[in-house]
């Protein structure tokens, strides 16, 4: 009895985990997203100063909307049971 039951345990384990995986699969992505981003507003940063407000304000878009694809794959995919 008690085989069986550490069985379904063992079982009930894996099985968080692997549930698990797309909200860190999310979020690395998401950072990777907005490093990539920093990297290209600070490059066009160098290159022409007096875009900044502009860039700035288009960087500030992009990033909430990189942020929101990760807390949709955290919030939303669990519950839809893809």
């Amino acid at each position: 009895m008690t085989s069986k039951s550490n069985r379904k345990k063992k079982y009930m384990m894996l099985a968080e985990m692997t549930g698990n995986v797309h909200i860190g699969l999310a979020f690395a992505g998401a950072s990777i997203g907005d490093g990539i981003a920093t990297v290209g507003v600070l490059i066009a940063l160098a290159r022409n100063p007096g875009m900044s407000g502009r860039l700035l304000t288009w960087f500030f878009v992009g990033i909430g909307l990189i942020e929101a694809w990760a807390v949709i794959g955290w919030l939303v995919v669990p519950h839809t049971g893809l």
